[in-house]
């Protein structure tokens, strides 16, 4: 049976070659996109998905229900940020913004896509999550993180790492694994190209958590080189 998996925020970046990758594995891998004429140059299978409007999450896991039945993939990539700056220079606005898409979101499309996931006899969650939302590398001010102080973001990301562990808490005893993942400072449009890593090798460690076997961690945080602190 074919392995059906969604990834939001996927029409570039770390989510489209998260996409592509799964798909060369076999995977029909749906990407969740705001923008469907982009994505229809893509060549990917896609449903319109825009993380911060519960209609249009609704209307997509309405729409993969009925085309697919299930689901066994989901990969809540979507994800904002603003600039680095100091706490009390960061409007509320900022943070509202950042929250919406990076936490609150993700409990939206979680929820909607939960009942096709538990059609799945091997279903798997991945945050797409941050170093920079660890406690222990903030705090750490021999780490290069030590510098970077942006309260929104890295706090949005300690709150998603918060919500995997929830939700592989409720799910601990089902065939469902709930994992976040680090995928390094990978070049795109979130920090203009920046990165060290090409967007491939940002999702690799991605895809492989999608891709565990029932032996596999749940409540994970992980990055390439191995487990994070939270």
């Amino acid at each position: 049976m074919t392995t059906i998996a969604l990834i939001t925020g996927a029409t570039r970046g770390i989510g489209l070659a998260a996409a592509r990758l799964l798909t060369g594995r076999g995977v029909t891998a749906i990407i969740g996109v705001r923008d469907e004429a982009a994505a229809g140059r893509l060549g990917l299978p896609y449903v319109h998905l825009d993380v911060t409007d519960p209609a249009s999450v609704r209307a997509a896991a309405a729409r993969i229900e009925q085309e697919y039945d299930k689901l066994d993939i989901l990969v809540n990539n979507a994800g904002i940020t603003f600039p680095d700056g100091l706490p009390s220079q960061t409007s509320l606005e900022q943070a509202r913004q950042v929250y919406e898409t990076n936490v609150f979101g993700v409990i939206e499309v979680t929820n909607a896509m939960l009942p096709l996931l538990r059609r799945s006899s091997a279903g798997r969650i991945v945050n797409v999550s941050s170093e920079r939302g660890s406690m222990g590398r903030a705090l750490d001010q021999a780490h290069p993180l030590w510098p970077m102080i942006n309260v929104a973001y890295s706090s949005s990301k300690a709150a998603l790492n918060m919500i995997t562990v929830s939700y592989a808490k409720e799910l601990w005893d089902t065939p469902i694994k709930v994992n976040a993942v680090d995928p390094g400072w990978v070049k795109t449009d979130i920090n203009r190209g920046a990165g060290l890593k090409t967007p491939e090798e940002g999702a690799a460690p991605i895809v492989a958590m999608t891709l565990l076997g029932p032996d596999g961690p749940t409540a994970a945080f992980v990055q390439d080189e191995g487990p994070l602190p939270f």
